[in-house]
């Protein structure tokens, strides 16, 4: 037996010297065999606090290299890693440790003491580390551990992550994501966009959710490339950054951003091998203006929490604006009628189901909710709408659910709408995603009130202490009555026009 996923993603560099991270905050190298030799310092802590292989461990800390450390060391010891935003409030927290079943919670040391009262309640152990891994609870405790560790056995059908999705019942959902899972997309990923050791991946997306982690960093580390491995998106810092780069992925708010700039131009890209998009549409413009100041024609793809990557517009072939592309090596992917599941024909537009190596298990302790959305034989109904065009390109035209998705992150109303809703003098909610230039997609309240007790600030000032940052609406509006059907039910699509220009003019 083996460990598939840790065996491809770090054991292949066991000893060796080659620096795998060229660059962090202070320009500090940091080679695979120090940094194979601190996730073993952290495997054998977190064995001591008693989490056996099975076990969930989740983290809300900032993107360090002791952060991905701390992920490698979960892969080598069986545990579950469950990466959380670390903007989700105390709150959101408990959900996520409750649900999971988390034995251990790891935090940031200035979050410590609001989640004192959480992890006593639900008997979760509470350790922390620092912004730059260096210092905490967890840190001090491998100080003097063995930096060797026996890799825990583990089978490709073994749950290797939980990454929580929010449902539309605003009760999110946890999917259990296997080693074969991950270990088959970023396999998939490194032969279609032909990564190899002698790349160089600039990295400033965030490693708690699938973009950051489960495709930049997996496919980096699956091929020997080197990371620039950047704590967030700071565009001076970018721009100085990228003559030392072959390849970038990004959300479309990084690009739009570069574009932003001047100094971005083709002579500082010359050199760049891959511009990747992904996690939210790229508006055919921004495509347009890329390729026109770069020379380069941005490759989005498509995919989401419960399947990692689906698709990929062509490495060598025309990478068409608009689309995501065509199926990865050994997936599949249909367009279907989400009343019968009959596959249409080919440019008819439709649900879009996929089936594959790289297609989760189903959501944690919610059978009868992975029975809705899972197969029976193997096809999953993403909810979103989509159509193939003559050439065989995928294009996604809408959601059949109420997704939002603003800066690469997943939002749905549902969860906005019930905090709303208990404020007083909201009679009644609804939340849409307008077009934003900037993030893609942006939140909008739409509200009807008691005007005589209604306090709209009061009600920025719930949500803010309820809800992550990423979802606040960023404008609420006051209506006297929200649009509705025969059948009484809330016309979104009327809303989502009507306001559709807040921020594009």
């Amino acid at each position: 037996m083996s460990n598939p996923l840790y065996d491809v993603l770090f054991a292949t560099y066991t000893g060796n010297k080659t620096t795998f991270i060229v660059g962090y905050c202070n320009d500090i190298d940091v080679s695979y065999d120090a940094f194979l030799k601190l996730s073993a310092q952290y495997a054998n802590a977190i064995v001591e606090q008693g989490l056996q292989p099975g076990d969930r461990l989740a983290a809300q800390v900032d993107k360090s290299v002791a952060a991905l450390a701390l992920y490698a060391a979960c892969i080598q010891a069986g545990i579950v890693y469950l990466p959380l935003n670390t903007d989700y409030t105390a709150l959101e927290v408990e959900y996520f440790i409750k649900d999971s079943g988390a034995k251990l919670l790891i935090c940031k040391p200035e979050s410590e003491t609001g989640l004192l009262g959480i992890v006593k309640h639900h008997r979760v152990i509470l350790l922390t580390q620092s912004a730059d891994g260096k210092s905490g609870s967890l840190p001090d405790m491998c100080q003097g551990l063995p930096t060797e560790f026996l890799t825990v056995d583990r089978k490709p059908d073994d749950i290797a992550a939980f990454l929580y999705t929010s449902g539309t019942t605003g009760r999110s959902k946890g999917a259990m994501l296997t080693q074969g899972n991950l270990l088959s997309n970023c396999e998939a990923l490194k032969e279609v966009w032909q990564f190899t050791k002698d790349d160089v991946l600039l990295h400033a997306l965030p490693i708690f959710h699938i973009h950051g982690l489960f495709v930049a960093t997996n496919v980096a580390l699956a091929s020997g490339a080197k990371i620039m491995f950047e704590p967030s998106f700071n565009l001076d810092r970018i721009i100085q950054l990228l003559p030392s780069v072959t390849t970038m992925m990004g959300v479309p708010t990084f690009y739009t951003r570069l574009l932003s700039d001047d100094r971005f131009n083709h002579e500082l890209t010359q050199h760049m091998r891959l511009f990747v998009s992904g996690s939210a549409p790229l508006l055919a413009e921004t495509h347009v203006q890329f390729e026109k100041r770069t020379g380069h024609r941005i490759l989005e793809r498509y995919g989401m929490t419960e399947t990692n990557m689906n698709t990929s517009n062509p490495y060598d072939a025309e990478r068409r604006a608009g689309t995501v592309g065509f199926p990865l090596p050994d997936v599949e992917l249909k367009i279907t009628d989400s009343v019968t599941g009959e596959e249409l024909p080919r440019g008819d537009t439709g649900q879009i189901e996929v089936r594959g190596p790289n297609v989760f298990k189903g959501y944690w302790n919610m059978p009868e909710k992975t029975a809705e959305e899972l197969r029976a034989d193997g096809f999953f109904i993403t909810g979103d709408l989509g159509l193939i065009d003559e050439d065989g390109y995928l294009s996604i035209v809408g959601r059949e659910k109420d997704l939002i998705i603003s800066g690469g992150y997943n939002i749905y109303p549902k969860e906005i709408e019930l905090v709303l809703d208990e404020q007083l003098g909201v009679v009644e909610s609804a939340v849409v995603g307008v077009p934003h230039p900037d993030f893609g997609e942006t939140v909008v309240g739409v509200l009807v009130v008691d005007s005589d007790v209604v306090n709209l600030e009061n009600i920025k000032i719930a949500v803010k202490e309820q809800l992550a940052r990423f979802k606040h609406p960023r404008q609420l509006v006051v209506v006297d009555a929200l649009p509705r059907n025969t059948m009484g039910k809330v016309q979104k699509n009327l809303l989502r026009d009507q306001y559709k220009a807040l921020f594009t003019g």
